[in-house]
């Protein structure tokens, strides 16, 4: 047996080692005791996994707790694994759903010819099924998912230091030295027919067994695997926000579809009532009861809305190409709205409830509370640097020399290694500083963002109430515009109205449709954007009219 000291520079390493190469008869119980040990090593595998969960605890700092930051306990349940976004529809099962819309697989293919970018179709959709495609084919919420997929399998690669390594070699060689030849031929050369038989190579098979553990290592280990769980949390809340976001942008470029659509009818319509006055007026000229000065009025009002309209299918155009990029779908297929522009919903809920709601919910809250924690593992992964590392070690090694008429030889290394950084300088306390004000600047961010939220719920809260009563003035108010442009041109048909009446009547009907439809449009952006604010929207919250 030796017992070996050493002391490098400002680093202890101790190494203790049992050396031994056992005779013949001894053989059969030092390969029982090599058993044995291997089998203890790998049972305190076990229990280090246990105990490296609170290892190196006098060794940390205290970290600061922020203030009014701590999430209730259903805040602290939502940092669990979301199995539920599966259900959520992030890879959702779309049906009613040509298959043409989907887009090519290949995400490095572009089109090289002008056929392949023609536009062939328009395809209606409604905004649930818009929602699901945008799901379905979002490269965003893909690059989400396959970051959580990343983490977990870092998650993997960290849990593995609980357990021992394990390795075997094996080396199996012939040599025949320069020496020996020389030899040969030496003896040959004096002795001539009387030299012994030349001495050829051997021929040698040698293999080993190796199996090491870190026992302990003040923290480092469980620092890393906790820092690994974190991450894998918190990109799973990343992948809540993407679908959050995603959602939202796909609401807003429906709701802008929309807008256009009606406002080539609003246009439409002002083309065709810019016709029948020009007709009128043509009439009345006719009949020695106009004037040509009524007729010009009426065409400039007419090239007007006609203007009007080509702007408005310009839009329209436009805004099909904004939501087919939004969803993904084929480079050859235009998307339309296939429904009508209307309330999509009631909200329930107070300010102050919405509010309180907002951030208890708000995925971004969370991630901001997991970046702390990310950070203090960093911090205890730094100063596991100042602790010592111990760490097991086995190995078991077998010779052969072929030719030799001897048997196999085996021997087997059993130790224990303790390594203690005594001094580094300061370098692994000055980084668990860092680490420490890093904690205090996600707190600091923590607060800023939730001043945010606020905002973003009073916002589309106020947006909401608004731009209801807007909705139920602009449509008194249309009521009223079409009631005005019927008398006016009566009254202008009958000859005791001008055009101008007529005229202005129309621009009257015109703003208060353009009014009510921006007023209803707004509306449904605030309701989205209220659920956005808030973040996990129960359907109970929002009443359909």
């Amino acid at each position: 047996m030796a017992i070996c000291y050493t002391l490098k520079s400002v680093g202890l390493n101790l190494e203790v080692l049992l050396n031994c190469t056992p005779n013949q008869k001894l053989m059969g119980t030092f390969r029982y005791l090599m058993t044995v040990g291997m089998g203890t090593l790998i049972a305190l595998s076990d229990i280090g996994a246990s105990f490296g969960q609170t290892e190196a605890s006098g060794d940390r700092l205290p970290s600061p707790a922020p203030e009014n930051a701590s999430p209730s306990e259903e805040t602290q349940d939502k940092t669990a694994p979301r199995g539920g976004l599966q259900a959520q529809g992030v890879t959702p099962t779309i049906e009613n759903v040509p298959e043409y819309l989907t887009p090519n697989p290949n995400p490095l293919q572009f089109p090289t010819e002008p056929d392949e970018v023609e536009i062939v179709g328009t395809q209606p959709l409604t905004l649930e099924q818009a929602l699901q495609i945008a799901e379905q084919n979002s490269q965003q919420l893909q690059e989400a998912l396959l970051t959580v997929e990343r983490n977990s399998a870092a998650l993997r690669e960290s849990r593995a230091a609980l357990y021992p390594n394990l390795g075997v070699q094996s080396t199996l060689s012939r040599s025949n030295s320069t020496g020996a030849d020389l030899g040969n031929q030496r003896q040959r050369q004096q002795l001539g027919d009387n030299a012994p038989p030349a001495e050829g190579g051997s021929t040698s098979l040698d293999g080993g067994v190796e199996l090491t553990y870190n026992l302990y290592n003040s923290g480092r280990r469980s620092s890393q695997i906790g820092f690994a769980e974190t991450q894998l949390l918190v990109s799973e809340l990343d992948l809540e926000r993407v679908l959050a976001d995603l959602r939202l942008e796909v609401r807003e470029a429906y709701y802008n579809l929309q807008e256009a659509d009606d406002q080539i009818e609003i246009s439409l319509s002002a083309v065709q009532s810019s016709e029948q006055s020009l007709r009128d007026a043509e009439a009345l000229e006719r009949a020695g009861l106009g004037t040509r000065f009524d007729v010009l009025r009426a065409r400039v009002q007419l090239a007007d809305a006609a203007q009007s309209l080509t702007q408005a299918q310009a839009q329209q155009r436009i805004r099909r190409r904004e939501i087919a990029r939004i969803l993904n779908v084929s480079q050859v297929v235009d998307i339309s709205a296939a429904e009508p522009v209307e309330i999509s919903g009631l909200w329930n809920l107070s300010l102050e409830d919405s509010i309180v709601l907002a951030l208890r919910n708000r995925a971004e809250l969370e991630q901001l509370l997991l970046q702390r924690e990310l950070t203090d593992y960093q911090r205890q992964i730094a100063l596991s640097a100042l602790g010592p590392q111990v760490s097991l070690f086995a190995n078991y090694n077998v010779v052969e020399i072929f030719g030799d008429d001897l048997n196999l030889a085996d021997g087997y290394n059993l130790g224990g290694r303790v390594q203690w950084n005594l001094y580094d300088g300061g370098a692994a306390r000055a980084r668990a500083v860092q680490e420490e004000r890093n904690i205090e600047i996600a707190e600091t961010r923590f607060g800023q963002f939730r001043n945010q939220v606020r905002l973003q719920v009073e916002q589309a809260f106020f947006n909401l109430r608004s731009n209801f009563e807007n909705i139920q003035t602009s449509n008194i108010a249309v009521d009223q515009a079409r009631e005005s442009l019927r008398l006016a041109r009566l009254r202008f048909q009958a000859g005791v109205g001008t055009q101008t009446d007529v005229l202005t009547a129309e621009t009257e009907l015109t703003r208060a449709l353009n009014n009510r439809l921006r007023a209803i449009v707004t509306y449904n952006r605030a309701l989205a954007a209220m659920e956005r604010a808030i973040g996990n929207v129960n359907e109970a919250l929002i009443s359909r009219p």
